[in-house]
């Protein structure tokens, strides 16, 4: 396997398939018009934010991304979780399948958690799904035991 590098607009393509990807291990099969409208807003997304707040790890293998880590910088008025306002958002951690089990997301992990001590960031958050869970806690990630609820409204 390759080295960590950084995702970059030339990889626009592999970014969406893996994304896709990862949306149809997470909520199931996407139709094709769901794809499509993924894909067309995606594009967008990443030429506006990608290298700027946002960063994605990728580690190659045969020529193409195996797996890959999302990182969005979010800077929130400082509190006591957050003492500088400015935390990070992990999200998107996908290996391809001919790849897992392999150690490709811990050593992906592991360059996006230094990147995130580089920006001085005070706290990284995720949702984790039940198979990334392991991972994230032998990385010292712990479950959040806020006081608030987790909640959201759809619009």
């Amino acid at each position: 396997m390759g080295v960590v590098e950084m995702a970059s607009t030339r990889d626009l393509a592999e970014l969406t398939s893996l994304r896709l990807g990862y949306l149809a291990d997470d909520f199931g099969e996407l139709s094709h018009e769901q794809e499509r409208g993924i894909a067309h807003e995606l594009a967008s997304y990443l030429q506006a934010h990608l290298d700027k707040d946002l960063y994605v790890f990728a580690m190659r293998a045969e020529d193409q991304i195996a797996c890959c880590a999302w990182l969005l910088l979010v800077e929130k008025p400082p509190s006591p979780r957050f003492p500088h306002g400015r935390t990070g958002v992990l999200f998107n951690v996908y290996t391809r399948p001919a790849y897992r089990r392999r150690g490709l997301a811990r050593a992906t992990m592991l360059a996006l958690l230094n990147k995130a001590r580089e920006l001085n960031l005070d706290v990284v958050e995720l949702n984790a799904t039940d198979d990334g869970y392991p991972l994230y806690q032998s990385l010292g990630f712990e479950d959040d035991s806020s006081t608030h609820r987790a909640m959201r409204m759809m619009l």
